[in-house]
């Protein structure tokens, strides 16, 4: 079973394309995080009002509980290869009790049950002391893979590549939806939408850096490189053992992994899948906690701030991820990377929404104490703690590329090449298009309260200045600061507003 023969025509292009126009969005994105040390949660107050910006929160919070448990079984596959590599008749040892449907055995199960638990203790690390952590998990994961890549090339012996790589097209140039052109726009939207979460909540980290250059130029050469790199490494990875695993291109490297085991169970073969699994389990949890647990946990400190912290909300997303089934999640995996990849279409928008009202709408001037108001004293209070403008440009954003949607989730569903074509687009336009209209919304039915605070305020870097120096304090002088819990507002339940 090969893949389409587009990739080397296509799929670099794509690759490239896609993530600088991720890093571009990325960086856009986490600008009020880094001026101002604001969170996803509490700058959306200003984009969505005070409790409009409730929509997007919990949007975010049931996409971190569905993304944290189907990678936690994916961690699970991994830690599977170490307990294979101790005992390659691992899964007959265990009796299975699970019924068939549920596409799983009991030896994969508690596979997964010990990636969950030993995920557990990371999630009560505070996110600003994650960082060496993080250096670690990128450091293991980028040696690892460099070393599959060359172990890869060096053994795949006089046949070369398999056809994942070739050429070969019969798909026009250019034309509907099936042409290649369009394929690669396809696969470029795919590629943002993919880590659109990321992008949409990157405040929540960016307001960690002790500087803004910092947050800028972390991501500026860091993200679109190594993205690049790993995706272009899983290609001529898979393409390097195609012949080796009888013509089938296998992209997911746990199950390429069980596959040599089973062609040759030796020693070597064993302490190579128990050191591929090692590597693969830190680097799923070294992604998986930042991303959708600590990610989760922030948002469900901002929604409830009298019982949630960070570190309480973190385990409360991997305590109730089980609830998402991630096993039938991996079982309809095409369906569901669809869904994943395409999840742009309803983020996107919101993240358009975002660097609208930072840049062009607000001109860069926040009111931060007035993001910690949830009364009408607020400027960010609109009408009744709502601003309408923001809806009706999200819908605007979204409502055309439904359709595409739909027929890419539902292969029954037929719809015109347009609409297609548009959905093609759906990061670019619903970005662009919702980040417009909420500008001319805000341009032609101007708020008071919130056009007289970015019209008579001093400069935004007056305001930034005056924030940093406000809140340039160490820890040791405000203890307080300590928990993490501080990081949500008590004029929507704290009386500080200070984040960490």
């Amino acid at each position: 079973m090969g893949v389409p023969a587009l990739v080397k025509r296509v799929e670099l292009p794509r690759i490239v394309i896609g993530n600088v126009l991720a890093t571009v969005a990325l960086i856009l994105a986490s600008l009020a995080g880094a001026y101002y040390h604001i969170g996803f949660p509490v700058f959306s107050r200003a984009v969505w009002g005070v409790w409009g910006a409730q929509f997007v929160v919990w949007n975010r919070i049931f996409l971190s509980l569905g993304k944290y448990g189907f990678q936690s079984w994916v961690g699970g596959e991994c830690l599977y290869l170490i307990l294979l590599s101790w005992d390659p008749g691992y899964e007959g040892r265990i009796p299975n009790t699970i019924p068939a449907e549920t596409g799983m055995t009991s030896a994969q199960f508690l596979a997964y049950f010990i990636f969950c638990i030993i995920s557990l203790p990371m999630l009560w690390i505070k996110p600003h002391r994650l960082q060496n952590f993080f250096y670690f998990t990128s450091a293991v994961t980028l040696i690892f893979f460099v070393v599959l890549l060359i172990w890869a090339l060096a053994t795949m012996g006089p046949s070369g590549f398999g056809d994942t790589i070739s050429s070969a097209t019969i798909l026009p140039a250019t034309g509907g939806p099936g042409s290649t052109a369009w394929l690669m726009v396809s696969g470029t939207m795919s590629t943002i939408g993919s880590i659109a979460a990321g992008i949409l909540n990157q405040n929540d980290y960016a307001r960690l850096a002790r500087r803004p250059r910092d947050a800028i130029w972390g991501q500026v050469f860091a993200f679109p490189l190594y993205s690049i790199f790993a995706s272009v490494l899983g290609i001529l990875v898979t393409a390097a053992t195609q012949v080796r695993m009888d013509g089938e291109a296998i992209w997911n490297p746990p199950t390429l992994f069980v596959r040599l085991l089973e062609k040759d169970n030796s020693a070597g073969t064993r302490a190579a899948v128990f050191f591929a699994g090692l590597c693969l389990v830190i680097s799923q949890i070294g992604s998986n906690v930042p991303g959708n647990a600590l990610a989760g946990g922030i948002d469900l400190s901002s929604v409830f701030p009298r019982f949630i912290n960070i570190r309480r909300g973190a385990y409360i997303v991997a305590l109730l991820s089980p609830i998402v089934n991630p096993w039938r999640l991996v079982n309809t995996a095409t369906i569901f990377l669809t869904v994943l990849s395409s999840y742009g279409v309803f983020l996107a928008p919101m993240t358009g929404l975002m660097v609208a009202s930072y840049n062009i709408v607000g001109k860069q001037k926040l009111n931060v104490d007035d993001l910690y108001r949830g009364d009408k004293s607020s400027v960010y209070w609109y009408t009744w703690g709502v601003n309408w403008r923001a809806p009706i440009a999200w819908i605007v954003g979204v409502v055309p590329c439904l359709p595409g949607f739909i027929a890419a989730v539902d292969m029954t569903v037929s719809v015109t090449d347009g609409a297609t074509e548009l959905y093609y687009l759906n990061y670019l336009y619903g970005f662009l298009a919702s980040g417009l209209v909420y500008s001319l919304l805000h341009f032609v039915f101007p708020d008071a309260k919130s056009a007289e605070f970015v019209r008579n305020s001093p400069s935004a870097k007056e305001l930034q200045q005056q924030y940093e120096t406000r809140w340039d304090v160490t820890l040791a002088e405000m203890p307080e600061l300590h928990d993490s819990s501080s990081d949500t507002s008590k004029h929507m339940g704290l009386e500080t507003t200070t984040q960490v």
